[in-house]
């Protein structure tokens, strides 16, 4: 008997089993989501060296949760205390399967097949564009509280120790003497925050905008590495030492700050962004596996105090206040944050500044 395991979260790479899935399958998807996932379970316990047992017990229910880069470890955490709550109200077993990579990149994996019972993507726009496949029924936004963020973020220098070369805010990060590394904004959610965190600056600083262009070009110039995501760019950094400095997720800067002890700093700019990642059920998938309750029920308890917490120790800002000011020692509360609604939201933004054509690709391409 297979694809039972109970109580523990797998993390593996869903894009890759549905390759050697497909085939067996003989193009059969549509038929047979539970046979792709059961192979899927297999496979992956075959990878993480995972006992399986008892495929189709009814008394354990598994999901997918398909994720953007740095939130492995929070996911991590947060399964075992979903699934502990799960069987506490329920009497059933949860299992957690996690697939993690560049937001935009998971968005077009699950718009074209990757199987995905809730997404916990890095921005509004990457989850609309699974809406748009006809995955996710409208009004999604407004299914769970604070536009369905049970977490914030804002866009950070991570340094390394001394800060040997100063840098204090974004104009720092034109100078000749500095490299960058930040992730593809093509492929990367995070990478669009940091676009915007930059031009959150430019704009605040430069009147003009041939002067904001201006800016952004010289920063763009400055980056030697841009990886698909925002866990490659900690990568390149972090352990390939690359770069002066990582624009980074708030929260990955934290976990490399603890990881690491006294090895990087953070440097909080004069100016970023509220960066707020979405949550949402994949309702036809959710339908389809019979899931549609417990994939609520486990976005929903994001927002419980236990989860609220969790998210503050892994470096998330909780959307619950009075949480959030409990780690008021964690997070700077005073930087000047600008808002996705500064760039006339999701869609205005990304046709301006990502879409094929548009700022990003002027600016990069003529760097």
């Amino acid at each position: 008997m297979i694809c039972n395991i109970l109580n523990i979260s797998i993390q593996y790479e869903l894009s890759d089993i549905k390759e050697l899935t497909g085939s067996a399958l003989n193009g059969k998807e549509g038929n047979h989501m539970k046979i792709k996932k059961c192979i899927g379970l297999l496979l992956a316990a075959v990878l993480t060296g995972g006992m399986l047992s008892g495929c189709g017990n009814s008394n354990t229910v598994s999901i997918v949760n398909v994720s953007y880069d740095p939130t492995r470890e929070l996911y991590t955490e947060y399964n075992t205390i979903f699934a502990e709550h799960w069987k506490e109200q329920t009497g059933q077993d949860v299992e957690v399967i996690q697939s993690h990579g560049g937001s935009g990149k998971q968005a077009l994996e699950v718009a074209n097949g990757l199987e995905a019972d809730v997404v916990t993507l890095a921005l509004e726009y990457d989850v609309d564009a699974i809406q748009d496949a006809g995955l996710i029924d409208d009004g999604w936004v407004d299914e769970f509280p604070e536009d369905s963020s049970p977490y914030t973020s804002t866009i950070v220098f991570l340094v390394r120790k001394g800060n040997p070369k100063q840098i204090q805010d974004w104009d720092d990060l034109i100078r000749e003497d500095v490299e960058v590394i930040t992730p593809d904004p093509k492929s990367s959610g995070g990478a669009c925050w940091n676009f915007l965190a930059a031009l959150s600056y430019a704009k605040t600083v430069y009147k003009e905008e041939t002067e904001q262009q201006d800016f952004m070009r010289k920063l763009y110039s400055r980056v030697s590495v841009m990886d698909s995501g925002a866990r490659g760019a900690t990568t390149t950094f972090v352990e390939n030492k690359k770069g002066d400095v990582l624009v980074a997720w708030e929260n990955e800067a934290i976990t490399i700050q603890n990881s690491y002890a006294g090895e990087y700093e953070i440097v909080n700019p004069s100016v970023s962004i509220l960066a707020q990642p979405s949550v949402a059920i994949v309702d036809d998938n959710a339908d389809a596996n019979g899931t549609q309750t417990v994939s609520e029920r486990y976005l929903e308890y994001l927002y419980s105090d236990e989860a609220q917490r969790l998210i503050g120790v892994y470096g998330y800002r909780p959307s619950n206040q009075k949480i959030l000011e409990e780690f008021s020692d964690v997070f700077d509360l005073n930087i000047n944050l600008w808002s996705i609604d500064d760039f006339g939201g999701w869609d205005n933004a990304y046709e301006t500044y990502f879409d094929d054509g548009a700022l990003f690709d002027q600016i990069y391409n003529h760097s």
